[in-house]
């Protein structure tokens, strides 16, 4: 009797739960990057606690299929007035109360489960099951039925975002009956348009960027006007931004029978470098019967304290202002050596394990951020393949690139065969591993060939060759890059046993070569090491204890795989073709009017168009500004001085 009563029990309490909550809206897929998506769930009595409950989200095909791969504890939430609980990102709108990382839920075939339980309970990789399961739905948008997942979920029909319509305008939403349709996403609402309405309150700013020492206008907009007097409060402190960095009061008033109120903000301009800052423009806890519409509102705090380097960027380079901190008799164990031999003794320089440090890939970050700074603002890295700065904030940390920056690889990750040693952990410059040149794996957090990149270019540029028909660039850049990539090739090819740089165009699937040898060889001595450059190679070094030598001394790549191939090396041969490859050419592009500087004796001046037919020449001594008086083009300038000759692509505007 007693274990009949206990089971009686089981089952009511089952059944209450199944009636009092379920799945009542959810948009996966919503326009561009899906920064939009949210799920709602809806209680039957108003103000439910949902403790205890967790919502899992599985996969419905591929080598995942009927694993979870998210799981969301709702410990410690309470469903609203109208029975309704939203979780999403931030810029969906009334921002949830629940808030998810961005581009979580799957488009489809995909599923959705509500569990009694804790998130303890469903590992990554969990079996989706019935067990203690409260609601669930396995949704696509067009896509074929994830037949297994429904039958572990005891799910019947495979729900369609794209039923009645673009996917990305609808959302799956529960009708009373306890059928689904796809319509017009309603987040925050019944969908049948029943229930209380809350006044949804906004907020807008005066600008999204505001350097130190200027105002910022906040407005707060209701979407009716207020019956009575509606006080809160609001918060912009975040990270390192504290509340000594601004003045302006942060207590809101929109006055009964009106619908806004606005205040102004002023950032204390400072003398301290500390960076750029985001200021977050936070709602404080809301009246009843009021909810927000966005939230969160980033600020671009920009420091005008930045600092200025002695030495140029790659766009507009100088030479000879940063030195190579090699030590003493570095490289001295080169001279005289040819071929191969030349090739394993640098490898003995750069690889060796006694020296050589390994760090992992989360210092790449910090590494970047020194190594990649932008000359004129301490404040930015230098996006190298774009030829632009960006402000070290904008780090990538979400699966959304635009506007970002991230870590590129230049020998490629797949096509090194390193792509799965991601440590993400930054544990300092004090903490490494010894390495050789058999550690492979030591290639993914190489910052020799690691470089900040603005993230959709990083995806365009890919696993590519460079040269040919691989990567060249985005039209219109003056290739202030090119030089730095055969260096950093060269380098890898050198340091690590398996990886080769070879001429051609391979497929982007090979692993361990890269191509165009020819192109790399060319990009060398078009694009010479220039100041940046040393200085990155100089700072890398206190972390990995090695050096790119094709940075202190570019001919070293002829010498390997070039014209010089086969023949000694000598240092003092490298000395006479530094200098020549310091010539440089400014501003460029140019009105046809340009200054040449880093020759040091007589020189010639060779201008020849893109059809090989020169168009100009004349000889001149020292840094000297040349007046050509050529058409708008690109055009090719051969400089010669002391037996040694160097090229340089020019752009007449």
């Amino acid at each position: 009797m007693l274990k009949n009563t206990i089971f009686l029990v089981a089952m009511l309490a089952t059944f209450f739960c199944q009636s009092q909550i379920f799945i009542n809206e959810l948009d996966s897929d919503t326009p561009s990057v899906d920064d939009k998506e949210f799920i709602e769930l809806k209680s039957i009595t108003p103000n439910f606690p949902l403790d205890g409950y967790v919502l899992v989200l599985f996969n419905g095909t591929g080598s995942q299929a009927n694993l979870s791969y998210y799981v969301i504890d709702l410990d410690g939430f309470v469903t609203d007035v109208n029975g309704l609980f939203l979780i999403g990102n931030s810029f969906v709108s009334p921002v949830p109360e629940k808030l998810l990382p961005e581009s979580i839920f799957q488009n489809g075939s995909d599923g959705v489960g509500l569990y009694l339980g804790s998130s303890s309970d469903f590992p990554n990789n969990s079996l989706a099951t019935i067990t203690n399961l409260i609601d669930a739905i396995v949704y696509g948008t067009n896509d074929p039925d994830a037949t297994e997942l429904m039958a572990l979920l005891g799910v019947t029909i495979q729900l369609d975002e794209s039923a009645s319509g673009a996917s990305t305008a609808n959302s799956i939403q529960r009708k009373n009956d306890g059928t689904y349709e796809a319509k017009t996403p309603t987040p925050g609402a019944n969908n049948d348009g029943s229930g209380f309405i809350f006044n949804g309150i906004t907020i807008s700013t005066s600008a999204f960027q505001v350097t130190e020492g200027n105002n910022l206008q906040i407005t707060f907009t209701a979407q009716t006007p207020v019956v009575s007097d509606v006080l809160f409060t609001f918060s912009l402190s975040s990270g390192s931004l504290e509340n000594a960095d601004f003045t302006g009061s942060t207590n809101v008033i929109i006055p009964s029978g009106t619908t806004t109120f606005s205040t102004t903000i002023t950032f204390v301009d400072d003398v301290l470098d500390e960076g750029d800052e985001v200021a977050i423009i936070k709602f404080g806890l809301l009246p009843s019967g009021f909810i927000r519409l966005n939230d969160f509102i980033e600020i671009r705090v920009v420091d005008n304290d930045f600092t200025q380097a002695t030495f140029g960027t790659p766009l507009n380079p100088t030479y000879d202002f940063v030195e190579s901190t090699s030590p003493n008799g570095y490289y001295s164990s080169l001279e005289g050596l040819a071929g191969d031999a030349l090739k394993q003794e640098l490898q003995n320089i750069i690889a060796n394990p006694a020296v050589v440090r390994a760090h992992n890939y989360g210092d790449i970050v910090d590494i970047l951020k020194v190594a990649d700074q932008n000359p004129l603002n301490s404040n930015e890295v230098w996006l190298m393949y774009v030829e632009i700065p960006r402000s070290k904030l904008d780090y990538q940390t979400g699966s959304i690139g635009t506007g970002k920056w991230n870590r590129e690889h230049i020998y490629p990750q797949s096509r090194g065969g390193f792509a799965n040693a991601t440590e993400e952990t930054p544990d300092g410059i004090n903490v490494w591993l010894p390495t050789s040149a058999d550690d492979i794996a030591a290639g993914h957090a190489d910052a020799h060939h690691l470089r900040a990149e603005d993230g959709p270019e990083n995806t365009n540029r890919s696993n590519k060759d460079y040269g040919l028909t691989g990567y060249n660039g985005r039209n219109g850049n003056q290739s202030s890059w090119k030089g730095d990539v055969a260096r950093a090739i060269f380098y890898m090819a050198v340091r690590y046993n398996g990886l080769e740089v070879v001429n051609g165009d391979l497929p982007d699937t090979t692993v361990g070569q890269i191509g165009d040898l020819a192109t790399l060889l060319q990009w060398n001595q078009t694009d010479p090491s220039d100041d940046f450059e040393m200085n990155r190679n100089n700072y890398i070094y206190t972390w990995q204890y090695n050096r790119n030598p094709f940075i202190d001394y570019p001919n070293l790549a002829d010498y390997i795989w070039g014209n010089n191939a086969g023949q000694a090396w000598s240092s003092s041969l490298s000395t006479n073709q530094n200098n020549i490859d310091k010539i440089a050419l400014h501003p460029n592009p140019s009105n046809g009017n340009f200054t040449i500087s880093g020759v040091k004796s007589d020189a010639v001046v060779t201008i020849y168009n893109m059809l090989g037919a020169e168009v100009f020449k004349t000889s001149f001594d020292g840094t000297s500004e040349i007046e050509t008086n050529l058409t708008s083009g690109i055009y090719l300038a051969k400089i010669t001085s002391e037996g040694n000759s160097v090229s340089r692509k020019i752009i007449i505007k």
